[in-house]
Parts: C-alpha cells; sequence; structure tokens
C-alpha cells in the first residue's frame, strides 16, 4: 500500500528522526571515545597516530567485518556524520586558526592551489580521453575528485556533468581509495624528508604541500595534524582555499559543457542551465577563523570549542572508514584506478615539484 502523506510526516518528525539517526551516531560516536582514549596513549601517541587517523583505521576493520550486516539501522547516522558532522567540524576548525595564520601562508598557497588544480585536472582530462579512451562523464568526475576535494568535488561537479549514478559512484570510489593511502602516506614522506632531507619543507611547508595534493578534506586534516598543529593548521588553511575554488571550476566547467551541448544540439531547443554548488562549509570556516582573530572568546571556550571539533570530526572520519569497503576497489575497475593511481602519483611527484618552485624560488 502507498505511503500517505501523514505517513511521510510521521516518519520525519523529531521522535522518529532521532530513532532513525541514533545507531549510527552511536557507532561512530563510541569509534571516537576509542580512538581518542587510544591516542592519548604514549605508545600510540610516539607512532604519530591521531584520534582522525585512528578514527577511520577503526571504521575500516569494522566497515568491512561487521558493518554491513548492520548497516540498514546504522546508515542514516553514519551518513549525517560523514557529511553534515563533517562540515560543521571543519567550520569549528576555524577556532584552531587566526588570519595572522592564514597572512602567513600567503599568496603563495592561492598559487600553489591553483596552479595544482590545472595541471591536474586537464592531465586527467588528456589521459581519460586520449589515452585510455574513457566516456567524458567519469574522466571528468575523477579529475575533478582528483584536483580539487574528493568525493565532494565529484557530488558537485554531478549536476553539471549529468552522469549516471554508477559513474558517480566509480568515480567516488577512486578518490576515496587514493586519498585514504594519501592520508597515511604523507606522514611517512614527512619522516622521510626529516631524515634525508629530500624536499627541504619546513612543518608549515609540508602541511601546505598536503593541503594542496590530498583529496579529502577530512583526510587532509588527519594527515597535518599526524604531523604537527603547524602543518595541520596550514594544510586545512591551504586546503580550503582548493575547495573554495571549486566554485568557479564548476561556473567554467558548466560553461564548457553547455558550448558542447549547443554544439551537438543545434536547433534542438533551450538547454537547461545546470545549478553550481557553492561550498558554503568553506565560506563559513574563514568566518569562524576571522571571529577567532578579534580574540574575543576566553580561551576555555575555545579550548571547549576544538575539543568538539575533534569529536565531530573523528566521527566523520570513522564514518567514512565505516563506507570505505574493500569491493570499491573491485566496483571502480581497471581504467579508472588506473586514471586515478597515475593522478595521485602526478599529485605527490608534480604536487612536490610546484610547491619547491614556488615556496624554495620564489616564483
Amino acid at each position: 500500500m502507498p505511503q500517505t502523506n501523514n505517513q511521510t510526516t510521521a516518519e520525519h518528525t523529531p521522535p522518529k528522526l532521532i530513532i532513525r539517526l541514533l545507531p549510527g551516531l552511536l557507532l561512530t560516536g563510541a569509534i571516537t571515545g576509542l580512538s581518542i582514549y587510544a591516542a592519548n596513549q604514549p605508545a600510540i601517541a610516539q607512532l604519530g597516530l591521531s584520534a582522525l587517523t585512528l578514527a577511520i583505521v577503526i571504521g575500516m576493520v569494522l566497515g568491512n567485518v561487521v558493518y554491513p550486516s548492520i548497516a540498514s539501522s546504522c546508515d542514516a547516522g553514519v551518513h549525517l556524520a560523514k557529511q553534515k558532522l563533517l562540515r560543521l567540524g571543519i567550520i569549528l576548525y576555524g577556532f584552531r586558526l587566526t588570519f595572522q595564520q592564514i597572512a602567513d601562508v600567503g599568496v603563495s598557497g592561492i598559487i600553489i592551489d591553483a596552479l595544482t588544480l590545472i595541471s591536474t585536472f586537464f592531465l586527467a582530462y588528456w589521459l581519460g580521453m586520449s589515452i585510455f579512451k574513457m566516456d567524458k562523464q567519469t574522466t571528468i568526475l575523477i579529475g575533478a575528485g582528483s584536483s580539487i576535494c574528493g568525493a565532494a568535488a565529484v557530488m558537485a561537479a554531478d549536476p553539471v556533468v549529468k552522469a549516471e549514478s554508477s559513474k558517480v559512484a566509480v568515480a567516488v570510489a577512486t578518490v576515496v581509495i587514493f586519498g585514504t593511502i594519501a592520508m597515511f602516506l604523507y606522514p611517512w614522506l614527512y619522516q622521510l624528508d626529516m631524515q634525508y632531507h629530500l624536499l627541504g619543507f619546513s612543518d608549515n611547508e609540508f602541511g601546505i604541500y598536503i593541503g594542496s595534493t590530498i583529496h579529502e578534506v577530512a583526510q587532509v586534516v588527519a594527515a597535518g595534524r599526524a604531523i604537527s598543529d603547524d602543518a595541520g593548521n596550514s594544510a586545512v588553511i591551504v586546503k580550503m582555499i582548493r575547495v573554495m575554488m571549486l566554485a568557479p571550476f564548476l561556473l567554467i566547467l558548466s560553461s564548457y559543457i553547455s558550448r558542447g551541448e549547443q554544439a551537438t544540439q543545434l536547433g534542438s531547443g533551450e538547454i537547461q542551465k545546470s545549478p553550481i554548488v557553492i561550498p558554503w562549509f568553506a565560506v563559513f570556516f574563514i568566518m569562524v577563523a576571522g571571529f577567532n582573530s578579534l580574540n574575543w572568546l576566553p580561551h576555555a571556550v575555545v579550548s571547549a570549542l576544538v575539543y568538539i571539533d575533534t569529536i565531530m570530526l573523528s566521527m566523520a572520519m570513522a564514518a567514512l572508514g565505516l563506507t570505505t569497503h574493500v569491493s570499491a576497489i573491485r566496483q571502480a575497475g581497471i581504467k579508472p584506478m588506473l586514471l586515478a593511481s597515475i593522478l595521485f602519483i602526478w599529485l605527490i611527484a608534480g604536487g612536490a615539484l610546484i610547491n619547491m618552485a614556488i615556496l624554495h624560488f620564489g616564483i
């Protein structure tokens, strides 16, 4: 029997909504509590494992062993943690930062972001279309995810390219897989750099490198904080500048696709314009950092907000881990995985060259 409007409304009343969200939030909350406790243990702290890193590791283990059997009851809360709590956590992350710190990143951070985005996307487009002979939609989605902000960029670009859901899922799978690898790889690269002086980056400069080359915002936060506070702060600032480049990217992409449609559909009538998605959480992050720069709140209040922020980000990381399955590798297929892997290598190697050129040679 079809649902009536009254039944649909009843399911969205506060008590019903809480019941739907509670299992998933309790699960991510439990993982977060365990992660924060473990991260504070001296033996684990010495390994440089933050609560965020531990949260996604525990989440991935449970996600591939236990979670499939309880997903139906937990999905709503886990999805909320992965989407809403992540964005709220990034907004509150502004209380860790000030405009004075943003000024320290300077124009160089913006130039590095722009060069990384442009080079990565055009490499993706050339490889996908000319070398791997992939369809344009999948190529653009993977290119957007790798060059800007991971799954969020894929989802934001989808209304513009109007791809099938399976293509979106493939693109999301690739950026989650390689972004997760990057999250663990970069702290190791930092240790190599400290030992052999391969790049010669300071903590702040390595944070800029992280923020300009790792896929997801949450992964940037985890990788940066695993190194140091300075690296974490500069990584998030540069990453948020990169995220804010999503809006002009989508405008340009929409214009490009519209011209292509007009060229192939002349005389077919008016073409509907795709809506542009603005990452408002990035704007609010900057606003909070600006407010924090005024130093109006007591230190105790700011510390409490920072702790709440750690909980939210850890829950988001736990949710990301829970929903990252080994089967995603198989679903992604060979060509998309090859394209994403080459882009991953470019972000590490090419991104390092871009950072070195701008930071050390003053370009």
